[in-house]
């Protein structure tokens, strides 16, 4: 039975951990942690959701894609283009902030998929921008460290900032 998971907001800590190596993918707790991962970013209405942000710091993200959810375990982004492009983002961890982040138009990505099977694929546009957002949640780095400007909620983060204190 899959069950909804509690989203960690910002400012809190274990967001900012990096997180550890998956060892065993095909462990009960695993598979039972990727179905209620997965059912959590679709009652969201998140375009990605990686381990962390459910308080869980291990690598391990779920991307929404059109063709159905895709999990990543130990995601690396091999290879990066030169190109960029400047598009706004938000974060299930920071309800109601969106910022203008640069990332890469192009990316190569080697991961286990969620039976533990060795995946490499290519992404670009979207895709690659989500996984490279949900990669990042796994070294601790958030949007809003990458963003040019906030473009939406700047009042929201400034009181999120202050309460850190």
């Amino acid at each position: 039975m899959t069950k909804l998971l509690p989203i960690i907001f910002y400012p809190c800590i274990n967001l900012r951990k990096k997180s550890k190596k998956v060892v065993d993918i095909n462990s009960k707790e695993i598979q039972q942690l990727i179905l209620d991962m997965d059912k959590t970013m679709k009652e969201k209405d998140g375009l990605g959701l990686a381990a962390p942000q459910i308080g869980k710091n291990i690598n391990m993200v779920v991307i929404n894609t059109a063709d159905g959810s895709i999990v990543l375990i130990n995601p690396r982004i091999m290879r990066k283009s030169w190109k960029k492009e400047l598009a706004e983002e938000g974060c299930l961890s920071l309800p109601e902030v969106y910022g203008l982040v640069n990332r890469h138009k192009k990316i190569k990505v080697a991961a286990f998929d969620r039976k533990g099977k060795k995946v490499k694929f290519a992404a670009e546009g979207i895709f690659a921008r989500v996984i490279q957002h949900e990669v990042d949640h796994l070294r601790g780095v958030l949007f809003i460290d990458k963003a040019k400007e906030i473009t939406k909620g700047k009042d929201k983060l400034n009181q999120l900032r202050n309460s850190d204190l």
